[in-house]
């Protein structure tokens, strides 16, 4: 008994070691692997109990269907690219998205796989190389821009995809979006209310659509509320030691601002480097406005007024359309656009 009890222990042990297959698991469960196969499938024909005895021993083992066998046997690879950009990363913009599609991609059979590309690189690049390889059954991409090659490209090769922005060109396809052109003017609003109006914008590239989203939103606020624009020659794409000496030498200007609407939220500790090396504090010479993704922004400055931008749901809202588009779901059905959240008490 001791001895065949140690030799079922090996054979569990030898069995694991490897990489878990169908066989691993019928194995372990002493059934067929037909039978295995239809379980992890949710065959209506298999019980309830056999269900989640195959399933509890497949979590055990760490069990992931090989890619390679459902792509020869299906014609997917059960794959989601997101393509993103990592320059300057660092307040959890991007985890926070990756986050939110794995959330919505933990009960499907898809998986994510991210693609890390520079914006200062060819943007086309790891676009190409997904539909050249077929890498993938869905891509979804952001720092979208007025005619997106990249959206022309995924529409023109029929590759399910969506978007974190939207394109100005007549282009319909699947988006979410957070209103850009609302943060800027509400923004504003909540400067002139604590009596600044010479108010400067660090703003995205202009190559972006949602540069004209924030400067529309921008400039009707300061219609709206009666102040003026002091301009900042530097934009969020810039590394941020300049943004730093940018705001530096603007604060020890004459012509420096009583306030700043930030359109970054890693930015905008820059924008504080530099506001605090010119000797000038925010919330005594100048307030200043963020978005942010995570609340990491008042831990740092707590006299910095934010708006958050939702990451995470935008991540959800595309898995979901992606998923949606590969079952043939239009396009139109499949756009969406969150707003800004400001903290309870300044609304």
């Amino acid at each position: 008994m001791e001895n065949k009890g140690n030799f079922g222990q090996a054979a569990s042990t030898a069995v694991t070691r490897e990489r878990p297959t169908l066989k691993t698991i019928a194995f372990m469960t002493g059934l067929g692997v037909t039978t295995v196969s239809r379980a992890l499938k949710d065959a209506p024909d298999i019980g309830a109990e056999t269900k989640e005895r195959v399933r509890m021993v497949a979590r055990q083992l760490g069990y992931q269907p090989n890619r390679a066998g459902v792509r020869l046997r299906t014609g997917k690879t059960n794959v989601i690219a997101l393509v993103l950009s990592i320059d300057e990363e660092i307040m959890g913009f991007s985890s926070q998205m990756v986050f939110g599609i794995s959330e919505v991609l933990s009960g499907t059979p898809y998986h994510i796989v991210v693609t890390p590309h520079s914006h200062s690189k060819d943007p086309m690049l790891p676009v190409r190389y997904i539909l050249e390889t077929g890498s993938a059954d869905g891509v979804i991409i952001s720092r979208i821009e007025p005619d997106d090659p990249r959206v022309r490209l995924l529409s023109e090769r029929g590759m399910p995809f969506a978007t974190h922005g939207r394109t100005d060109a007549g282009l319909i396809h699947p988006f979410h979006d957070f209103d850009n052109e609302a943060f800027a003017h509400q923004a504003v609003e909540r400067l002139v209310k604590r009596g600044r109006r010479r108010i400067a914008l660090l703003q995205p590239p202009s190559k972006l659509t949602y540069y004209a989203h924030i400067r529309i939103g921008f400039q009707t606020g300061l219609h709206d509320y009666g102040a003026e624009e002091v301009p900042l020659r530097v934009n969020t794409d810039a590394p941020l030691a300049d943004i730093r000496d940018a705001i530096e030498v603007m604060m020890r200007s004459g012509n420096a601002p009583d306030g700043i609407v930030c359109s970054a939220g890693s930015a905008a500790i820059a924008v504080n480097a530099g506001i605090e090396a010119a000797g000038k504090a925010l919330g005594r010479d100048l307030d200043m406005v963020s978005k942010q993704s995570v609340p990491i922004l008042n831990w740092i400055r707590p006299e910095i007024i934010t708006a958050q931008e939702d990451v995470r749901q935008a991540g959800r809202e595309m898995a979901k359309a992606v998923i949606a588009r590969i079952d043939g779901v239009e396009p139109e059905l499949l756009q969406s656009i969150s707003q800004p959240i400001w903290p309870e008490g300044d609304r």
